[in-house]
């Protein structure tokens, strides 16, 4: 056989899409993500706290500061993110009982 017909004999490896494979990773990395952003966002809610604190003490005139509406924030997409890592968790159990059968 010469070096042609060896190549058509040789099999091709296709990548086969697995859409298990894809969801896993999908919220896998959406949990990972939420985390992330999760714990960045209570560390601004706390920075701006902070700042929020140290602005009221300097100055007794200022009652609403801008880092109240900061720290606000924080705090909102913080529980957004949380809510989306309990969601996504909790979604990847589900589909990990589904597979395991344990209605049977």
């Amino acid at each position: 056989m010469d070096h042609n017909n060896k190549l058509f004999l040789r099999r091709r490896s296709r990548r086969i899409f697995k859409m298990k494979k894809f969801i896993d990773r999908t919220i896998e990395t959406t949990v990972i993500a939420s985390l992330l952003f999760t714990g960045f966002a209570g560390v601004g809610a706390i920075a701006c706290w902070g700042l929020e604190i140290i602005e009221t003490n300097t100055n007794a005139k200022i009652i609403i500061s801008s880092w109240q509406y900061q720290k606000n924030a924080c705090l909102g997409s913080m529980l957004v993110s949380f809510s989306a890592f309990l969601g996504s968790s909790i979604l990847r159990a589900s589909f990990s009982i589904s597979r395991d059968n344990f209605y049977k």
